[in-house]
């Protein structure tokens, strides 16, 4: 009996001894340092054009609007009248642009209040009585700014938009 257990015990050492022994195929982890995803800046400038045009009367604007600090440019083309080009500088609040246009018209240099509501890729000019301050042309009362019956401007190509600006 002894023989037996002698030659059992041997007999599963000898089988485990012929085992190979296997390893597990390291797993390749990811390494999330390594994952590269695009980089979406929301806080640069963006870059908006836009174009209106009545009748034979056109007007062109390149706005940049860096965190709510409103600077482009704003040109009137008119066909009965000369045409009148800018800068717009300003802020933004809201959906209200509050610039101030400083443009050259009939060889004279102006500023004026110009205030446009931006809804769905559209430019709206506010209408309202003006007043000359501080050799400025400011509105009269904020409060009583239409958008109504105001210049729409479309969302345009900024390339277009560009070559009537110059």
């Amino acid at each position: 009996m002894k023989k037996l257990i002698l030659l059992g015990s041997v007999s599963v050492f000898l089988v485990n001894c012929n085992k190979k022994t296997e390893t597990p195929a390291p797993k390749a982890e990811t390494d999330t340092a390594a994952i590269v995803e695009p980089v979406v800046d929301t806080l640069g400038p963006k870059s908006f054009c836009y174009m209106g045009v009545t009748g034979k009367d056109s007007i062109f604007a390149s706005i940049d609007d860096n965190l709510g600090t409103i600077t482009g440019k704003l040109t009137y083309k008119n066909s009965e009248k000369d045409i009148s080009k800018g800068d717009i500088s300003g802020f933004k609040s809201g959906d209200t642009l509050k610039l101030t246009y400083e443009f050259q018209s009939e060889g004279t240099k102006s500023k004026r209040d110009i205030f446009f509501i931006q809804k769905d890729n559209i430019l709206t000019e506010g209408i309202g009585d003006h007043k000359e301050e501080d050799g400025q042309s400011k509105y009269a009362d904020e409060k009583k700014i239409s958008y109504k019956d105001g210049q729409k401007l479309q969302a345009a190509d900024c390339k277009l938009v560009t070559k009537a600006l110059k």
